[in-house]
């Protein structure tokens, strides 16, 4: 009887590993794994303002893949990305941008994201690194 106890939990336990992969699988292959992305211009827009109410965006230029967008602002630019369930926002005052082969690598003076990565069409890269680093560097 011992023997049939011991195989029964072997199996449960077997089972559930299965059951775990097959829904992690599920997801992977769903859109729920995509990263998310900005509907619109709009929606970056009131992103921004959620953190930053007191500096209001100006014009608002989203990736090619809707990924980040770029804000222009009184204080100079700044950059709006989804993560998780929100957002995540940077004054960009300081930062450096540098073309790789995927977009742009940006360090930033800031300990809790000294470094971005921006994955830009080769269209956009040369217009967002020119901006970013004229107006970052005129703000320092």
């Amino acid at each position: 009887m011992r023997f049939l106890t011991r195989n029964t939990e072997k199996l449960t336990v077997v089972w559930i590993m299965v059951l775990g992969l097959g829904i992690a699988l599920a997801i992977g292959v769903s859109a729920r794994s995509r990263p998310r992305q900005f509907a619109s211009e709009e929606e970056a827009r009131r992103a921004w303002a959620r953190r930053y109410p007191e500096l209001p965006a100006g014009t608002v230029t989203l990736t090619a893949h809707s990924a980040a967008a770029l804000v222009m602002t009184a204080d100079g630019p700044g950059l709006v990305w989804p993560a998780g369930s929100g957002n995540e926002t940077r004054l960009l005052h300081g930062a450096r941008a540098r073309p790789t082969p995927k977009g742009l690598d940006l360090r930033l003076p800031d300990p809790s994201a000294p470094r971005l990565r921006l994955v830009l069409p080769a269209q956009q890269v040369a217009a967002w690194a020119r901006i970013i680093d004229i107006l970052a560097r005129m703000q320092r």
